[in-house]
């Protein structure tokens, strides 16, 4: 997917994606070194199920914590 950044407001970079033109702001610390209004982006997702199991292990782990607490009140 394409991108490209339309212009800065304070912090952030106002990055316009895809053909319909999504505005999404980003902060400026993430973009590349010498990025500008009018570079364009190649940006892509991916995703990570690692990533994904722990943190479902995380919020059970969590919600089971809550559930013993108010169960042992």
């Amino acid at each position: 997917m394409k991108a490209v950044i339309d212009r800065f407001e304070e912090d952030y970079a106002v990055v316009l994606f895809g053909d319909e033109e999504i505005k999404i702001n980003i902060p400026q610390k993430l973009l590349p070194p010498g990025a500008q209004e009018g570079s364009w982006l190649q940006v892509s997702f991916t995703l990570d199920p690692e990533g994904t199991q722990k943190q479902k292990e995380k919020i059970t782990n969590l919600l089971n914590k809550l559930k013993n607490k108010n169960f042992n009140q």
